[in-house]
């Protein structure tokens, strides 16, 4: 995997921990409400509310510690969380200034002061990747049967615990020289005032599209620096007691986000509403309109940002330097608010009776104004440079339900649980099933003996196709709804083998009669550089058999996985390796790199959007690290299929010999 990757697989897994702090910022705001002043001082319940948001506060290190470690298992099991808080423990013990005196044997008051700063969210961080690393390399080790109840996951806290030892005397040495930098740059942005804020607030946007922004983050808004923005703001009169923040200063990292998320990006989506075209208009109101909402009660921009940010990078500078200009505004009038999860107006609400919040009403005449600007400068630049954002070029995938919904998303989990009870059933029941996994349309099955597999069965529940690698592998071709049922069946007790009676077929579906020549509805290009292969040379007889679907495949020479098509992102399997695309008249698009390659459990992935999202053909959607895939994927020969093409006449190859990711046609799709 790149380094580039690697940070953004860093910067999801902070979104658990971080996730904990609307908790704190509602408990603490109600006890501000009942008691502005004294602090729960004068007032029990206050109290009750106030010191319960601490509790969360005050151990944001450890938080970070165990929510990295699970977000970045590979297979999210509370084992790696485990292994988390018991590194955080011994780490922050060994490098508590009384085990380093004793173990340093020097005086106490000798002891760096950094030392009295170890449980800190940076100290978290580095654990949580360390013990999510054990985890991912460890959790499957077999130890000789004296040994074997610490075998696998519970080997993995036991590890961690030793290697932590040897980090501990490891940073008793370089996190006095770590800490003192922290604090040098942290003081550095703090003699630049509000200026240094709207920097930070610039930087703060701009590197969300790579995922670091949460590093940069800990450094201002967390204990990383000293300025700790975020709980010094939410201690409110205690941190005013304890000379930790200052009025009209403490928050001012944060303040100024409020203009920007609760009306600046939503006058954004209204120029980007107005500017599109008159036929998709009604389609773009019902996606910007659930961005602006949550936008503007929650504080989550996602939804906005990316609907431009990868179609007209432009804008999204735009909103980064608009963004580092109100924060400057807000910190230079003292206009302060603050958040405990995102700057929207639950928070505002939460936060305007904490003494720390000084004219906070006075961001509301400035979100109005920057709501104004950000219409009249995304309107003007759009249409100035015929930007394609949402609407203006193809309608957009998703809204309307065309073509077969494959998902089981409008049925109860008990749908679900039936189907995978039945394919249990089919292929032998749980005596004959001994091991459950899936791919991204198939589920794969290990079974005693596969020549008990019922293949009629399996076709009559809505399989496509039933491959038996070998006596004792087996893949059911299932669609999209591979995971959800393999998980499904995962939960099921004893389910006995189908009867060997035949059950009557059902009626089939009478099918117009296909049109070889028919209209083209989707033309796609390749979703990567490389060497086009047909799809009878797949080394997978799933894809050369085509019964995941029809279509061609490439040979990658290149790291970056474009969409082919635009549409929706109905699906990406989770350890990254593929992707599913469905386009505005409903041909479901399989892109999958590589053969096997779902065994590297996410090693050598990186995916770039998140599902749900919109997408334009040649909008980037995975990174890879081709090096390490070439010298340990079976084949990186990468089907690109069409799922559900008997919905359609034809699908017409038109590339050969060398394609570009984003710009080579790949091929057509014909209509009925």
């Amino acid at each position: 995997m790149s380094i580039l990757g690697y940070l953004q697989r860093i910067g999801r897994a902070l979104m658990v921990p971080v996730a904990t702090l609307p908790a704190a910022a509602i408990l603490m705001g109600v006890g501000y409400w009942i008691d502005p002043v004294g602090w729960g001082g004068d007032n029990a319940l206050a109290a009750l509310f106030i010191q319960s948001g601490s509790a969360i506060i005050d151990n944001m290190g450890v938080l970070f510690a165990v929510g990295v470690a699970y977000g970045m298992s590979k297979d999210k099991d509370g084992a790696a969380a485990l292994a988390g808080f018991v590194g955080f423990l011994v780490l922050t013990t060994l490098c508590s200034p009384a085990a380093v005196a004793m173990i340093q044997k020097i005086p106490a008051d000798m002891v760096p002061p950094a030392f009295g700063k170890i449980k800190n969210q940076f100290v978290g961080i580095m654990v949580g990747i360390i013990a999510a690393e054990l985890y991912n390399r460890f959790s499957t080790v077999e130890l000789p049967k004296a040994l074997s109840f610490f075998s696998g996951r519970r080997l993995v806290p036991i590890l961690t615990s030793f290697v932590m030892i040897v980090v501990a005397f490891i940073m008793m040495y370089i996190w006095p020289m770590v800490f003192s930098g922290l604090v040098n740059f942290g003081e550095h942005i703090q003699k630049m005032g509000s200026v240094g804020a709207g920097v930070y607030a610039f930087f703060n946007r701009l590197l969300i599209p790579v995922g670091l922004h949460h590093a940069l983050n800990s450094v201002f808004w967390f204990d990383v620096a000293g300025i700790n923005d975020i709980p010094n703001f939410l201690g409110g009169a205690q941190s005013i007691e304890a000379g930790k923040a200052v009025v009209g200063i403490t928050g001012r990292y944060q303040a100024g986000f409020f203009p920007i998320m609760m009306f600046g990006l939503p006058g954004a989506a209204l120029a980007i509403y107005h500017c599109a075209r008159p036929e998709n208009k009604a389609k773009v109101l019902g996606i910007m309109m659930a961005g602006a909402f949550a936008a503007f009660f929650t504080g989550i921009t996602e939804p906005l940002e990316f609907s431009f940010m990868f179609v007209a990078p432009v804008l999204y500078v735009i909103h980064a330097v608009l963004t580092g200009i109100s924060v400057f505004i807000a910190a230079t009038m003292h206009w302060i608010a603050g958040f405990g999860f995102s700057a929207g107006l639950v928070d505002m609400v939460l936060s305007s009776r904490n003494p720390l919040a000084t004219h906070w009403w006075m961001l509301i005449p400035q979100g109005l104004v920057f709501f104004v600007i950000y219409y009249v400068v995304f309107r003007f630049t759009i249409n100035k440079f015929n930007l394609m954002t949402p609407g203006r070029e193809l309608a957009v995938a998703g809204s309307e339900a065309d073509g077969q919904d494959l998902s089981l998303s409008g049925k109860d989990e008990q749908d679900a649980s039936e189907l995978a009870r039945q394919y249990i059933a089919a292929v032998g029941g749980s005596d004959n099933l001994t091991g459950i996994d899936a791919c991204i349309t198939r589920l794969r099955l290990n079974v005693k003996d596969s020549s008990l597999v019922n293949e009629n069965l399996a076709k009559r529940l809505g399989a496509t196709g039933v491959i038996r690698l070998n006596k004792t592998s087996v893949q059911i071709i299932v669609g999209f709804v591979a995971e959800k049922i393999a998980n499904a069946m995962k939960t099921l007790g004893n389910v006995p083998a189908a009867q060997a009676a035949p059950v009557a077929a059902p009626v089939a579906d009478v099918k117009p009669q296909a049109v070889p020549n028919g209209p083209i509805i989707a033309a796609l290009v390749s979703p990567v550089s490389g060497e086009v292969v047909p799809l009878d040379q797949v080394p997978d007889e799933a894809f050369a058999s085509k019964a995941v679907g029809d279509g061609v495949a490439v040979k990658p020479t290149g790291n970056r996985v474009v969409a082919p098509a635009a549409g929706t992102i109905v699906k990406i399997f989770n350890t990254n390796h593929a992707f599913c695309l469905e386009t505005e008249n409903g041909a479901e698009i399989v892109v999958h790199m590589g053969i096997d390659t779902v065994s590297l459990n996410g090693q050598g992935f990186s995916r770039l959007v998140e599902e749900g999202a919109e997408v334009v053909a040649g909008q980037p959607v995975l990174e890879m690290d081709l090096a390490f895939l070439n010298a340990n994927a079976r084949s990186m020969i990468s089907p690109v299929v069409c799922s559900n093409i008997d919905d359609f006449s034809a699908l017409v190859v038109t590339a050969r010999g060398l394609v570009v990711a984003g710009q080579t046609p790949l091929f057509e799709i014909k209509g009925k």
